[in-house]
């Protein structure tokens, strides 16, 4: 497994970062995801579906998401 971390955009409280983790964990990713730092670090295994379905996630819920 590798770390990798991104940079999220449009999130508005603790509660929004709560949600994508959720998501996330839903769509089968662990994720942590901090509010403060605007980042999301997510545990993959050099999967690049995964690493699409994390983007996926992430926009249908309205953020943004770049690459740290």
């Amino acid at each position: 497994m590798k770390k990798k971390v991104y940079k999220i955009k449009g999130m508005d409280c603790d509660a929004c970062a709560k949600l994508i983790e959720l998501d996330l964990e839903d769509a089968g990713i662990k994720a942590s995801c901090n509010y403060a730092k605007e980042t999301l670090e997510v545990e993959l295994n050099d999967d690049k579906e995964k690493e699409k379905k994390v983007k996926d996630v992430i926009e249908k819920g309205g953020y943004q998401l770049t690459q740290n």
